[in-house]
């Protein structure tokens, strides 16, 4: 039967991997199999300010304010019903 063995370890320098097994047999033969993980996609973290600064700068006019100031009581008075 054979014998596994899992191990984590690091890449050396010069691209080298070592590990030690004290349950396989000195000098005896083993095949090598190394998986390397995918590194976690790293998503650039973005301030609240800094993603408000991508929006278009638009300016409500003085009706637009009233129409969502309507809009907004419309829905607060919709609560006590």
């Amino acid at each position: 039967m054979a014998t596994a063995v899992k191990v984590r370890t690091r890449v050396l320098p010069g691209h080298r991997v070592e590990f030690s097994a004290p349950e396989l047999v000195e000098g005896g033969e083993v095949e090598v199999i190394a998986l390397q993980d995918e590194p976690a996609r790293q998503e650039p973290v973005v301030s609240m300010i800094e993603l408000r600064k991508t929006f278009p700068q638009r300016r409500l006019t003085d009706e637009e304010w009233e129409q969502r100031d309507r809009e907004f009581q419309e829905e607060r008075d919709s609560w006590d019903h």
